[in-house]
């Protein structure tokens, strides 16, 4: 597969390359070189991510939430 260098340096991920990483927008992507090849290697630091959503809350309470926190808030100063 290739891409082409924009006047602006830029590139554009190949769509088979990018479905198959499984890459999006706003991922990070390191770039070395090593040995006089390039090497791009999806970034590890948003795999966070990949758990998002996984638990789940339930609507709560501001007005409660609200109290708790200044409740402990006095604790932490007793």
């Amino acid at each position: 597969m290739q891409s082409t260098i924009t006047s602006k340096f830029q590139t554009t991920i190949p769509k088979q390359i990018r479905e198959n990483l499984k890459l999006s927008i706003k991922d990070v992507l390191d770039w070395k070189v090593v040995n006089g090849k390039i090497l791009v290697i999806p970034s590890q630091r948003a795999k966070f991510l990949n758990y998002q959503n996984t638990v789940k809350t339930g609507p709560g309470n501001i007005l409660d939430d609200v109290k708790n926190a200044r409740n402990l808030r006095i604790e932490k100063y007793k």
